[in-house]
């Protein structure tokens, strides 16, 4: 069965073949760094991992390309915020931060978010402010081509001209007399109130080092231009993949495709966008107070229970957060990695190619059908439990092997455990062995020997050495323990 990919733009489910054989082009879009990421970010980031390991699993090179958005209105409102006198500063929110540094802090979160969820680093990502000139050469296209102009009134913006472009609505299927008014700038400088802003002159108040001379005055980039210029510079005009969160679409998707097809270039040829994240099926709101954020998943559970947890779904449907998920999500991992545990040796040679099912291809291949590909690897896992206690195991070695290469694909082998020597989790394992160490004191002053020797076994296996000394008993982590 050949890879076929949910295509937005046509609506349609297409087989997959790149430009360029055995090599795949893909941007999808990061993050606007304004603040910590949420959990909509981060399932987004886990949906394009999944979808490049199975592309590599597949035999193909993927350059793969991921932007940061650096300079925005939001993170110039919160960097001007903190310079307010009646601003509380906080953790998060420092008082007198330059945007930059704001931007540059946020960023580092949004990597340790990644990184803590195995979620691997694209190949390539730029920073929008790095990018002028590319962004320059595209307006000017623009301008050239009679789809964009310099604002009538002198304030330094540049527009995109949505009726001089007739394919405008093309991605998202909408009538460009049925769209809202584009929000940006001062309208006054608009042909049409759903042209958007290429280019925002320069305002007073605004942060000097937040603008940058260009051939229509000083000032500083809009958001869809930023993309079109950044996913053409590293993947050329024409590319494979683009992707994001269905909230992208309309307008930035929108926006982006106009700007660069208008521009004479070819652009993506597939369209992919992951589904939302919701709590209990309502939408996500601080107001309601229905939230919870990647840090308070990681919290509440390993990172490899979170990673399973938010990529089990299909990666366009809707992923619902409720109570209770992150322990089934554990309980499902745990169930895997004890199977492997009795099944491979500790140093076991995997080459995932040779040993992935028939079963989790095709469903990796149907649009990455994630939930089928799980289906087929608890079924390897119930039956290599199976043939472990039936003593053949050579059978268990095999579909140990085939889980092992399942969960590999799924990025859950290369998940960091985290480290216990800290935070809350250290707090909650040393309140757990203190507690089985006071009941192990207990038993030893009752002279029950053997519960005591039993308490301490278990201790012991799970990776926690006991001391005792005249004090009473002390414990350490053992190297390689939990």
């Amino acid at each position: 069965m050949a890879l076929r990919l949910y295509d937005t733009k046509t609506a349609s489910t297409r087989d997959f073949e790149p430009l360029e054989p055995g090599r795949v082009s893909l941007y999808y879009c990061g993050a606007t760094v304004q603040g910590r990421p949420h959990v909509g970010h981060v399932r987004s980031a886990v949906a394009f991992d999944l979808l490049i390991r199975w592309l590599e699993a597949s035999g193909y090179d993927v350059l793969s390309v991921r932007n940061v958005t650096d300079i925005d209105d939001k993170i110039l409102e919160k960097s001007e915020a903190s310079y307010g006198a009646d601003y509380l500063p906080s953790a998060d929110y420092p008082a007198e931060e330059p945007w930059f540094a704001l931007a540059y802090r946020f960023e580092q979160a949004f990597h340790e978010a990644y990184d803590a969820l195995g979620v691997r680093r694209p190949r390539c990502e730029p920073r929008a402010t790095g990018h002028m000139t590319e962004m320059f050469e595209l307006m000017r296209r623009l301008i050239d081509a009679g789809h964009a102009y310099p604002a009538s009134d002198g304030s330094g913006d540049v527009y995109f001209d949505v009726r001089s472009w007739p394919q405008y609505g093309e991605l998202t299927r909408q009538s460009v007399e049925d769209m809202q008014d584009a929000p940006d700038a001062d309208p006054r400088g608009k042909r049409d109130p759903r042209d958007f802003a290429l280019w925002k002159g320069h305002k007073e108040g605004d942060p000097e080092s937040a603008s940058w001379d260009s051939p229509w005055g000083r000032g500083r980039p809009g958001w869809h231009l930023e993309c079109s210029a950044m996913s053409t510079k590293y993947l050329g005009s024409t590319f494979d993949i683009h992707g994001g969160g269905l909230d992208l679409r309309f307008p930035h998707h929108e926006n982006e495709l106009a700007q660069s097809a208008a521009a004479g270039d070819g652009f993506a040829r597939f369209w992919l966008h992951n589904g939302m994240v919701t709590y209990e099926g309502e939408k996500m709101s601080k107001s309601v107070g229905n939230t919870i954020s990647p840090q308070e998943m990681l919290e509440q559970a390993r990172p490899k229970a979170v990673r399973y947890f938010l990529g089990q779904a299909h990666y366009r449907s809707q992923l619902d957060y409720r109570p209770g998920a992150l322990q089934e999500a554990e309980a499902a991992v745990e169930r895997v990695e004890s199977f492997l545990d009795r099944a491979l040796p500790e140093s076991f040679s995997l080459r995932p190619q040779r040993h992935l099912p028939d079963a989790f291809r095709e469903a990796m291949d149907d649009d990455l059908n994630v939930p089928a590909a799980l289906a087929a690897l608890h079924e390897a896992v119930r039956a290599g439990n199976t043939a472990l206690d039936a003593g053949d195991s050579a059978a268990a070695e095999e579909r140990g092997l085939e889980v092992a290469a399942m969960m590999s694909v799924l990025g859950l082998l290369e998940v960091p455990e985290p480290d216990l020597s800290s935070g809350p989790a250290a707090a909650a394992l040393e309140t757990l062995i203190e507690a089985q160490l006071a009941e192990r004191a207990e038993a030893k002053s009752a002279k029950d020997f053997a519960s005591a020797d039993a308490i301490r076994d278990r201790l012991t296996a799970a990776g926690v050495q006991i001391e005792d000394t005249p004090a009473g008993a002390t414990w350490s982590l053992t190297k390689g323990g939990a």
